[in-house]
């Protein structure tokens, strides 16, 4: 049901989850981040606050594994769950329950972590770690790159039809936030010509919010 990779660029420090799913809008339920803090991808049968939870955890200090341990052990459907954690100096840690669908893999990476259920193979998960590490340049690209690897080595068992990728920096708010809630087919290919549209224009919005004397005249009316 759902692929997904949670990961940090060692550069700039941002801190980013892609992800795709054969259910509807998985951008809305699945990932969690903080900024300074970390990325917690809540998926199989999701509980969306496991993610807030387990980030609140790593903000008093708990290490990845101990504040997923410690917020599973509070949920009394922890063998539905899958989990995977990053934290901002790219320890990972990574859960998947006894009721875990179908065929169902995780794998831990240099600075990233994938998980995946109900996948067509194990190898899917395999594929984007590989692919994420041996990439360059901006974080969200390369966590598109490695879903798009998950998707070619097969992806899930049945069709993906939505797709998110989500990255915060040093800011209280997400630098990408990009989502397509559903799409009949390849929503990872509707979702990278979303990056596409949105990368040259990433810089402009955070200086809108930053400094709107120096915001960039985007031509509509009303916007000198």
């Amino acid at each position: 049901m759902t692929l997904s990779i949670s990961a940090r660029c060692p550069e700039t420090g941002q801190l980013g989850i892609a992800i795709s799913s054969s259910s509807i809008a998985v951008g809305s339920r699945c990932p969690w981040l903080l900024s300074g803090v970390g990325a917690v991808s809540s998926q199989n049968i999701t509980l969306p606050s496991l993610g807030q939870q387990i980030l609140a955890k790593m903000a008093e200090g708990l290490a990845p594994e101990q504040a997923m341990r410690q917020t599973l052990a509070e949920d009394r459907f922890r063998e539905y769950r899958q989990v995977a954690v990053i934290d901002a100096c790219g320890t990972t840690s990574v859960f998947s329950g006894e009721q875990t669908l179908g065929i169902h893999h995780t794998a831990q990476g240099n600075n990233c972590v994938a998980a995946g259920n109900l996948l067509a193979n194990p190898q899917v998960i395999n594929a984007m770690v590989e692919a994420f590490e041996s990439s360059t340049g901006e974080l969200a690209a390369r966590l598109i790159t490695a879903l798009q690897a998950g998707i070619n080595m097969g992806g899930e068992a049945g069709s993906e039809h939505s797709a998110a990728v989500k990255v915060m920096d040093d800011y209280t708010w997400p630098v990408v936030d990009l989502r397509v809630d559903w799409a009949e087919q390849a929503p990872v290919e509707a979702l990278l010509a979303l990056w596409q549209a949105w990368e040259p224009q990433m810089d402009a919005y955070i200086t809108r919010a930053l400094d709107p004397r120096e915001a960039p005249s985007y031509g509509v009316p009303g916007d000198e």
